[in-house]
């Protein structure tokens, strides 16, 4: 595999050119219906093992609350267009190609590197208390508020840990060679002067002058553009972790008895500022070398009972820990767990100015002399009480919410005719607003979520104005809805849209000329290339496009230019047609620092374009089909 990607440097400049370029331009997943029911239809088949539209939509379901979490802000609008559910589909294809070769060749992580991630993680170093353990109440709330139990997560992890390994062992790996990190800088720093002739609607407008006839056809061709906007208007009440804890009080009492069964948490640990002289004894060094090495050490700390304030010029002089000799043998402050456990017992059972005797560790013989201690305190009450009191508030909250949650869940379903029931039962107030199908844009909290919107649309709510089921619409907040009032979506009549219609066939008949234009000229400027010399000349590249669009930048880039001038015709869409000139092609230098500054980037690119073509090979080998056409 690896050969083959080394002996294709072209394939591979081609990868890196598309992996690297961006970072120039913009640097600074319902229910079983049924055995033959839509939801068990095939969309994609890894290894001969299918992957249905339930499954499908469950996965983009999954993306998207993961999003969501992520960036709250988020246009829901983008989730539901269709590159985006067919990138989640991808993304359960690639889970189950790494699956099956994990499978395959029966990879495995151990306990031990399942916790070293979990420690590495930054969120959860926020929950380790002083003394190093971890608040574990604290944790299952963290991960609740995800939707994980400590082991869903736990086994969540260890599976993303093993998929790693497939590609992980690739991109470790690889190596870009000099030469295709250097082409792939000259590729991208190239620069060719072209002269530019834009065609745009604009230029035409006035010279189209639609029909009867067009204007009709347009309509009844794009009816979905002249229809209305489909709206329920709705009742609905949440149930929120947030709210409750609003409503919590806790006592001093309750805050001080925490305070003291939490005592350590609250306790700063103790750290000690020694400095030492290392005699090192090689490992395996004969009883004749120890010897030697242990009189040498017991010398010098003769030396400094005699003179103890000599001990950072006798450290400079004589210790052989490279480390910390040059500063007189200071290690600066520390708390036990940081040195090997000999040393460690030894520092922290002296007081502050004493030399210790010799201390045996694996690297030799140590003289130590404590300098200072620090820490240890505890942290007063009232200094801690603020940060309590919100603790067990959210705790008790958590707690509340847990056991309510349940019963409100019940409720709705129960009671299906009303809200009332389950706002009465919490102190809930019931919520009236009209919505559609899909949030607009910028929406924000519980009406922009697409678990509700889909609840609140489904024919059950609309057909019997039953509740809703309650929906989790975020974290530790639940919701449910009732429709009151539904208005379809209906198409508006022609007469009433007609100067709408008339303007976007104008718009679009003017593209066309445009269009027709613009390849006109094309032809005629091959034919005599003098035709565009009137035209100012520009030079461009990627890292400075000078204000071309990014589709035309990338036509000129990739235009063959081994005979010049060269040609290239751009279809802008709505904005119109480009006609471009090549008139000169330049490689510059590029300089050292550039090279070290992307260096870096082009590692990177480069291993990602060798797991790429791992991960393709994968698929071929597993006959990976996916059956849903590509947006």
């Amino acid at each position: 595999m690896f050969d083959f990607v080394r002996d294709n440097t072209r394939l591979m400049l081609g990868l890196l050119v598309l992996l690297i370029i961006p970072s120039f331009i913009f640097f600074g997943i319902e229910g079983y219906k049924g055995f033959n029911g839509p939801e068990n239809q095939k969309v994609a088949s890894v290894g001969g093992h299918k992957i249905t539209q339930a499954e499908w939509d469950a996965g983009h379901r999954q993306q998207v609350d993961n999003l969501r979490r992520q960036v709250p802000n988020l246009d829901a609008a983008l989730f539901e267009k269709a590159e985006a559910r067919y990138e989640s589909l991808e993304q359960i294809v690639r889970q189950r190609v790494l699956q099956e070769v994990v499978r395959q060749q029966h990879l495995a992580v151990s306990d031990a590197r399942l916790q070293r991630e979990l420690l590495a993680n930054p969120q959860l170093a926020t929950l380790r208390r002083a003394d190093g353990s971890v608040d574990l109440e604290a944790y299952r709330a963290l991960l609740s508020a995800q939707g994980y139990t400590p082991e869903s997560y736990e086994a969540a992890l260890r599976q993303d840990l093993l998929q790693r390994q497939v590609l992980g062992r690739v991109a470790e790996t690889s190596v870009a060679p000099a030469a295709v990190a250097d082409a792939s800088l000259r590729v991208v720093f190239q620069e060719r002067q072209i002269r530019l002739q834009r065609f745009q609607a604009a230029d035409f407008f006035k010279s189209v002058s639609p029909t009867e006839a067009d204007i009709q056809a347009y309509y009844q061709k794009n009816s979905s553009v002249f229809q209305t906007v489909e709206q329920a208007d709705i009742e609905y009440v949440v149930l929120d972790a947030a709210r409750l804890r609003e409503s919590l009080v806790v006592s001093a009492d309750e805050a001080r008895q925490y305070y003291q069964d939490k005592l350590a948490s609250y306790t700063k640990p103790e750290e000690r500022r020694a400095s030492h002289i290392l005699i090192k004894v090689d490992k395996g060094a004969s009883a004749d070398d120890k010897a030697k090495a242990r009189a040498r050490a017991q010398a010098l700390l003769d030396e400094l009972r005699q003179a103890p304030k000599r001990f950072a010029e006798v450290a400079k002089a004589k210790s052989e820990d490279t480390g910390s000799a040059a500063s007189g043998g200071d290690l600066d402050y520390f708390a036990k767990g940081a040195m090997v456990k000999g040393f460690e017992d030894a520092v922290f059972a002296m007081k502050r100015g004493d030399l210790s005797g010799l201390v045996e560790t694996e690297f030799g013989f140590h003289i130590i002399q404590l300098n200072d201690v620090r820490g240890g305190q505890q942290q007063p009450f009232e200094s801690v009480r603020a940060e309590i009191e919100a603790k067990l508030k959210q705790d008790l909250a958590q707690k509340r919410y847990t056991e309510a949650a349940d019963q409100f869940s019940n409720l709705v379903y129960e009671q299906s005719d009303s809200l009332k029931g389950a706002a009465d039962r919490f102190k809930l107030p019931v919520l009236k607003a009209t919505v559609t199908r899909t949030a607009p844009p910028g929406a924000q909290g519980v009406l922009a979520s697409p678990k509700l919107l889909a609840a609140v649309f489904s024919d059950d709510a609309l057909r019997n104005r039953r509740n809703t089921d309650a929906v989790e619409s975020g974290p530790n907040q639940l919701v449910a809805a009732r429709v009151v009032e539904h208005r379809p979506s209906v198409l508006k009549p022609l007469e009433e849209v007609k100067a709408l219609a008339t303007e976007k066939v104008r718009m679009e008949q003017a593209l066309a000329k445009a269009r027709e234009a613009g390849q006109a000229r094309l032809a005629a400027v091959k034919a005599q290339p003098a035709e565009l010399d009137k035209l100012p000349p520009a030079v461009v590249s990627r890292p400075q496009p000078m204000g071309l669009p990014r589709e035309l930048l990338d036509a000129v880039m990739r235009t063959e230019a081994s005979t010049l001038p060269a040609f290239t015709g751009v279809d802008l869409g709505s904005n119109g047609y480009a006609v471009v000139r090549i008139d000169s092609v330049k490689t510059p230098d590029i300089p050292a620092p550039i090279k070290a500054q992307w260096g870096p980037q082009l590692a990177q690119a480069y291993s990602a374009a060798e797991s790429q073509l791992y991960y393709e090979a994968l698929k071929k080998r597993l006959d990976v089909q996916i059956k849903a056409p590509k947006p």
